[in-house]
């Protein structure tokens, strides 16, 4: 009787828990799936879709063939891409370096080098002190205003220094016998061991990185240099059809003039997100097998 009672309740709990999942994955890919079906609507059936539809009424690729040929939508996606990529390199290499240093026991100053690293988490610069010190480094107006804040991030820092701490010390020893040195160390023995944490910090930094658009606004002062982000915030604050398009598009493309600025906005918010959604999937394997290491390491 007992057994019996304490299934039904296992049942219900799954039951309770697999419910809860699948709510929550609704409530999250329902916007998504809704702007995908208004970008790939035609322009006349926009305004009676709701927000609930997520089925497009009238195919039509008019909204991505506009906003794919905007020159101010090439230039940002290029834009975003470099900074993207450039920051997520630089990111990693760094944060696996000085991790890999904080991680040796042997390190003189090991303890109030760590120290250094916590206060950054509990004093974060303001922005005014952040813009006169990129001033005076002459990075004003350049990508690297951009790319290098924020080089290491604290809480990243740790995470890799857990993860080398974990790596068995006669594994390091072995490699020392044969020879290698600390760089080598690194390479082939620690970073191959700890693939889930540099792809789990990797996907950190990357979403980082893409979404940034508050920097760029401040730091970014040639509208050429702007990435995607800041592009998308311009084009749906001043809603203007021209700018969204372009000038050339509404002159020399039939039916430009009727696209839907709803289903513009849409194709946009699309266009900035489907990049990460491309790259997730190719990095998910690592990033659940590193955050659930990490939770039975801890």
């Amino acid at each position: 009787m007992a057994r019996a009672n304490s299934t039904r309740f296992e049942r219900l709990e799954q039951t309770i828990i697999v419910s809860s999942l699948l709510l929550m994955g609704v409530v999250t890919v329902q916007p998504i799936l809704n702007l995908l079906a208004i970008s790939f609507s035609d322009s006349a059936q926009v305004p009676g879709m709701s927000g609930l539809a997520v089925i497009p009424r009238g195919f039509s690729l008019d909204v991505w063939t506009l906003l794919i040929a905007n020159p101010e939508v090439q230039r940002g996606l290029l834009n975003s891409l470099f900074i993207t990529v450039t920051g997520t390199i630089l990111n990693v290499t760094f944060t696996a370096l000085m991790a890999w240093a904080l991680s040796r026991p042997r390190l003189p100053g090991r303890r109030i080098l760590f120290v250094f690293v916590l206060a950054t988490i509990v004093f974060e610069p303001g922005l005014i002190p952040d813009y006169f010190v990129v001033r005076e480094l002459g990075l004003l107006n350049t990508y690297w205003a951009v790319i290098l804040y924020k080089l290491v991030n604290a809480w990243y820092l740790i995470i890799l220094i857990r993860f080398f701490e974990e790596v068995p010390g006669e594994l390091l020893e072995a490699a020392e016998l044969d020879g290698a040195n600390a760089f080598q160390t690194l390479w082939k023995v620690v970073l191959p061991l700890t693939m889930p944490a540099l792809a789990t910090i990797t996907l950190f930094y990357l979403v980082y990185h893409w979404n940034e658009f508050l920097r760029p606004m401040i730091y970014l002062n040639d509208s050429s240099m702007h990435p995607l982000q800041v592009v998308l915030r311009k084009f749906v604050l001043d809603g203007d059809k021209s700018s969204m398009v372009g000038l050339a598009a509404m002159s020399n493309y039939q039916g430009a003039a009727q696209i839907s600025t709803r289903a513009l906005n849409a194709g946009m918010i699309m266009l900035t997100i489907l990049p990460i959604l491309a790259v997730y999937p190719l990095i998910l394997k690592f990033f659940t097998k590193g955050t659930m290491s990490g939770a039975l390491k801890g």
